[in-house]
This record gives C-alpha cells, sequence and structure tokens, in this order.
C-alpha cells in the first residue's frame, strides 16, 4: 500500500511540475505579445487601456515564475506572491476603469 502511495505522489508531483512548466512557456510567449502589442496601443487613443492590461500581462508571467521557482522549491516568498497578485488586480480594475471611461467619452 505504502509503495502505490508513493508512486502516486510521484506522478502528482510530475504532472505539477510538467503543468507548471507549461505554464511559464505559455506565460512568456504571453509577455512577447504583450510587448507587440504596446507599440500598436501607442498609436490609438482608443486603446489606452490596453497599455495598462500589457503591465498586467507581464506581471502575470512574474506571478507565474514566482509559482514555478515555488513548485520546484528553488525560490518560495507567500509574501512576494501576494503583493503581487494584489498589484495585478488593481491595475486590472484600472484599466477595467479606464477602457469603460473612454467608451463612454467617445460615445
Amino acid at each position: 500500500m505504502a509503495g502505490k502511495e508513493m508512486h502516486g505522489g510521484i506522478l502528482i508531483d510530475f504532472l505539477e511540475g510538467l503543468l507548471k512548466i507549461s505554464n511559464l512557456v505559455l506565460s512568456v510567449i504571453a509577455g512577447i505579445i504583450a510587448a507587440s502589442m504596446f507599440k500598436i496601443s501607442q498609436e490609438r487613443k482608443s486603446l489606452r487601456a490596453w497599455k495598462v492590461l500589457i503591465v498586467v500581462l507581464l506581471l502575470f508571467v512574474v506571478q507565474q515564475i514566482l509559482g514555478a521557482l515555488r513548485a520546484f522549491g528553488i525560490y518560495s516568498s507567500p509574501f512576494l506572491t501576494h503583493v503581487n497578485v494584489s498589484i495585478l488586480l488593481g491595475f486590472l480594475i484600472y484599466a477595467m476603469a479606464l477602457q469603460i471611461h473612454t467608451y463612454l467619452v467617445e460615445k
């Protein structure tokens, strides 16, 4: 019985690591897309909120990197993880309010 539990634990750890690595790769790709979108958002005034969303996306990349480091036991900081999420949510709320304001002004 103990052998089966150990084997299942190894499988779960493997899957968690695999998912963290795939999240990390996808978030880096999202960061590259965000950097390319920055130029487009500067050209059009109606996309001002996208500048803030790009910052949110980059903070999400940082969050995924911190999660991967924690999952592999390299670095763990609960304080930094929670502060990053709070800042991320603050920027997201600001971007939504800015987009609503832009929509109402242009209407």
